[in-house]
């Protein structure tokens, strides 16, 4: 496959207000909820067919993340992350990825510093101002709605790999 930018080998994820929309709800006895999108879902699952790993990157711990990873084939995901600059420079140092060769996307200011080290970012539409600002792509989709899937998809097309996505799917090619 041929690559007209940074050839991206993993894709690093903020949860709250990325792959969800913010909200989390505590019900009376403490068990939580979190809503994840499956167009999300369904971007993250094109990833490994194209040799990119996905991962998990979080500041709180959830057992809702834990499972939506595990429903989505995700093995690497760290929660309960104060600095997730220094969470995504290690993940990429024990994997031999560059940082140039990893991406991350995230929606708020704890993100920041990992998406400045990263050879691609993105952001749903409602981050941060500065989160935005920051990004190589800002998707016009918010956290929790198919912004990580928006995210990925544009990634794979600056990568020059959506083309073959779409015919290894059996699905005609669509003007770029």
């Amino acid at each position: 496959m041929q690559s007209s930018s940074p050839q991206i080998r993993l894709v690093a994820m903020d949860v709250d207000g990325t792959l969800t929309d913010g909200m989390v709800t505590i019900h009376t006895g403490g068990e939580e909820q979190q809503t994840f999108s499956t167009k999300d879902g369904a971007g993250i699952k094109l990833l490994p067919g194209v040799g990119i790993m996905p991962v998990i990157i979080s500041g709180r711990s959830s057992p809702a993340t834990a499972q939506r990873a595990e429903e989505l084939g995700i093995d690497e995901v760290v929660q309960g992350v104060e600095d997730k600059a220094e969470a995504f420079e290690k993940i990429c140092e024990y994997f031999g990825v560059k940082l140039e060769e990893a991406a991350f996307i995230g929606d708020d200011l704890s993100d920041l510093p990992a998406m400045l080290l990263a050879g691609y970012s993105a952001a749903p539409s409602d981050a941060a101002p500065e989160v935005r600002a920051a990004a190589t792509f800002t998707s016009d989709l918010p956290g929790g709605a198919g912004a990580v899937r928006q995210s990925i998809e544009d990634m794979l097309k600056r990568m020059g790999v959506w083309q073959d996505i779409l015919e290894s799917l059996g699905l005609p090619g669509t003007p770029a």
